[in-house]
């Protein structure tokens, strides 16, 4: 009797090598849009202009501006770099969240180099995807924010201090309450931002919670950040900002 062949591996369950692979595949095959599925092109250019066309604005938090809507097309890019490597989406999706620094910073983008603090991706999650999708996304925007002549760079400057729960299904409130506590600035976090205007960054926002855990451990070691940006947000405050 043959051999019961193995099951594939779900694409969350990729080894490092198995996601350099497909990032290697990524540059040199042509893909379909991963937004759309169009043929033959990893990001066609109805789905770029789903990244460029509404002006960034406040999310729920009013210091934490998002550049577009999380609706497909953008959802499914945010996925396909965050879950299926697909790398060559960090520069189209970098940008949109530069844009975003700059509507969140408003006239204080250039009064002071930036430093991009990308919220923290537990060690599990990175370790399954083969990357870090956010650390990614922080510094193609830092790249796409020099190229419009500012100083930007990015680091990861924060990490876990506790285990979480699962943030599925969980309320706004619920969700302040599993997160409070559970991120702490790293002991290099000072010296990261002397000099420097900092920047929380994250790929989606939806209830607010995760960025104002990280705002506030930052805010603990003394470097408090006065914005935040995403390329996402499942709300828009106000109303009819994207419209």
């Amino acid at each position: 009797m043959p051999p019961t062949p193995s099951p594939a591996r779900p694409p969350s369950a990729r080894t490092p090598f198995g996601h350099a692979l497909a990032g290697l595949l990524d540059v040199l095959l042509p893909a379909d849009c991963a937004g759309c599925g169009a043929e033959r092109t990893q990001l066609c250019p109805a789905c770029r202009h789903a990244l460029t066309a509404t002006r960034p604005g406040p999310t729920l938090l009013p210091w934490a501006h998002a550049a577009a809507p999380y609706a497909d097309p953008v959802r499914q890019l945010l996925l396909a770099h965050k879950e299926r490597g697909a790398l060559r989406l960090a520069g189209p999706l970098g940008e949109a969240l530069g844009r975003a620094v700059r509507s969140a910073l408003g006239a204080r983008a250039g009064a002071a180099p930036l430093l991009l603090v990308p919220m923290p991706s537990a060690r599990a999650a990175v370790r399954a995807r083969g990357h870090d999708p956010t650390l990614r996304l922080a510094g193609a925007a830092a790249r796409s924010l020099r190229r419009a002549g500012l100083d930007a760079r990015a680091a990861p400057l924060l990490r876990h201090a506790r285990p979480v729960a699962d943030q599925a299904g969980l309320n706004a409130a619920e969700r302040r309450r599993n997160l409070h506590g559970a991120l702490t600035a790293l002991p290099r976090a000072r010296r990261g931002l002397a000099g420097r205007q900092p920047v929380l960054v994250d790929d989606l926002v939806t209830t607010g919670a995760s960025l104002a855990e990280a705002a506030r451990a930052l805010a603990d070691a003394g470097l408090p950040a006065r914005a935040a940006a995403t390329v996402a947000a499942t709300a828009v405050h106000p109303p009819g900002q994207y419209t």
